[in-house]
């Protein structure tokens, strides 16, 4: 309490709790984890003023040896937040503010806060113990103070620092980059050197949070884009088409691209698609320097199975693996087909498969696409079924199996929309190690358009890619005015999931692989499935200590 009686209530809750403004916090206290060497551990302190605080300032006291950040909470709105056809694990289905963005305040609380009487809000706490830290369990103090310096409260939550280290993530992950919405929101030209500069902002974000594999546009990627329309240019291959009607080749952008991915940590690259969505029955847009001037010379006017696209493919695509292989690139490069193909397509599929397949051999290619007949016929070399439809894939025995959701997967299974419980995007980590999936694949990290890409948006106020989406679908993080991600709970969220999977693989090092299984699934109803699983954030939570109190057994 302050001198002028302004009472602060305060609540340690976990990050899987989600703090609307306009209700009583549904989450249980939640004061005390572990956490080890190098892994970001957060949680969050819920506050609800009985007056009006303008400038509250947050700060952190404490003792351990680790990095802490404080963020405040933000609320997005939402129009809409669900399919008419809902399932019911879900907090909300009406539209409102929800709880998503987080905004950085500094470590010091220089960087004010409003506390609203009657309303719950929350700033968000992420330590990451150092790779040399010390052990021990070690309280983590967030105090609350007005703008003149008064204290109004503090809120303890204990970390336990474990002495060993993540292994390395080996699973593959890709959240789709669009470098085009980037150069669209900041207003900035395309590949000019501060599009470079924000791209590196938001490549280093991406890899922060277990993103390994970056989609990277040899030419502008056709996806999401209206038959017909057009997005902007981001082409990282310089095309010249010669007199004689051979084609040259420039890779200098593409491997600017490249060296600044690995200077953040990505070593793996996803080649952008070769063909349209929905159906590989036409070409990407490609511009290339003809008599001089640049000129579109592949779009959706060429026929996919045409000779002129064929003919340029055959030419194209041995001058990449030949550039991939001089800048010792073999073995970390993935191509696309074509994303998400029906049925209705497969004869179309199957001849571009069959173009793609003849001329880079050996290395990767993976869709998305949920229908097992595509791989039956030998269609696609690593399938990416959604996971409401991945039960085929498994019972088959598909070897390197990897798996996405998107808008569509949303009774049941894992995702995470504005309105449903972190509990049910974070479950994904256990089910990625349970079912050995070696790649996942999602469609959203910063699509800024609505949805065929018919113009952009403002992220802060359109969440739902324009009534396309439920909320919370087609970005992970917000634009920041300084060129910089602004990161959200679900982004924080998926990396707590990647970071289950990699304590669970230490795990099994030390224990064996059905004591892992075993131990996850004790105690439940039914085994653990896409599906079927735990859906209350108590139970992954004791689930997460229970896996980091049996490593401290045998460090």
């Amino acid at each position: 309490m302050s001198q002028d009686g302004t009472k602060l209530e305060l609540r340690c809750v976990s990050s899987l709790a989600k703090v609307f403004a306009d209700e009583e916090l549904r989450d249980a206290p939640h004061s005390r984890a572990s956490a080890l060497l190098g892994e970001a551990a957060s949680f969050q302190v819920a506050y609800r003023p009985d007056s009006l605080i303008k400038g509250m300032r947050a700060s952190v006291r404490s003792e351990i040896d680790a990095d802490i950040t404080l963020r405040a909470v933000g609320l997005a709105p939402s129009e809409m937040p669900v399919y008419a056809d809902h399932d019911e694990d879900l907090l909300r289905t009406t539209p409102g503010l929800y709880p998503d963005p987080l905004f950085e305040l500094s470590s010091d609380g220089g960087t004010g806060l409003t506390a609203i009487p009657g309303q719950w809000r929350s700033v968000w706490v992420t330590a990451e113990p150092r790779l040399d830290a010390e052990p021990g369990i070690f309280p983590i103090a967030v105090v609350f103070e007005t703008d003149g310096g008064e204290k109004l409260g503090e809120a303890v939550f204990e970390l336990e620092v474990v002495p060993l280290s993540l292994p390395k993530q080996e699973l593959l992950h890709t959240e789709w980059f669009h470098a085009d919405c980037l150069a669209t929101h900041y207003g900035v030209e395309v590949f000019g050197e501060r599009h470079w500069e924000i791209i590196e902002h938001y490549v280093r974000t991406a890899a922060r949070h277990g993103v390994n594999l970056l989609l990277t546009p040899l030419f502008t990627p056709p996806l999401d884009t209206k038959i017909g329309g057009e997005r902007p240019t981001v082409q990282l291959v310089d095309v010249r088409l010669e007199a004689d009607g051979s084609y040259g080749f420039g890779f200098g952008k593409l491997g600017r691209w490249v060296a600044l991915c690995r200077r953040q940590g990505i070593e793996q690259f996803e080649f952008s698609h070769l063909f349209t969505q929905w159906g590989a029955q036409h070409a990407p847009k490609i511009i290339a320097s003809v008599d001089g001037g640049d000129k579109r010379i592949f779009g959706w006017d060429t026929d996919a199975g045409g000779e002129a696209y064929g003919a340029f493919l055959r030419q194209f695509l041995p001058a990449l693996l030949g550039w991939v292989k001089d800048n010792g690139l073999e073995g970390r490069c993935f191509f696309h087909v074509s994303d998400e193909p029906s049925l209705q397509h497969i004869d179309a599929y199957a001849s571009a498969s069959r173009l793609v397949g003849e001329l880079v051999g050996d290395y990767p290619v993976i869709d998305a696409l949920s229908d097992y007949a595509f791989y039956e016929k030998g269609l696609v070399k690593n399938p990416i079924p959604a996971n409401n439809h991945i039960e085929p894939f498994l019972a088959n025995g598909v070897e390197r199996l990897w798996t996405y959701y998107c808008c569509v997967q949303y009774k049941e299974v894992a995702n995470r929309f504005f309105s449903m419980p972190s509990a049910r995007s974070r479950i994904l980590g256990i089910q990625l190690y349970k079912f050995e999936i070696a790649g996942f694949l999602h469609w959203g990290y910063n699509f800024w358009y609505s949805q065929y890409s018919l113009g952009p948006i403002d992220p802060y106020r359109v969440t739902d890619a324009s009534h396309a989406f439920p909320s919370g679908d087609a970005f992970l993080v917000y634009p920041g005015e300084d060129g910089r991600p602004v990161e959200s709970i679900r982004l924080e969220v998926v990396r707590e999931a990647l970071q289950d999977l990699r304590a669970l693989r230490l795990l099994e090092e030390r224990y064996g692989r059905e004591y892992v299984l075993a131990g996850l699934e004790e105690g439940l109803a039914e085994p653990i499935t896409f599906s079927a699983y735990p859906r209350d954030a108590a139970w992954l939570l004791a689930k997460r200590e229970w896996v980091n109190a049996k490593l401290k057994e045998r460090p």
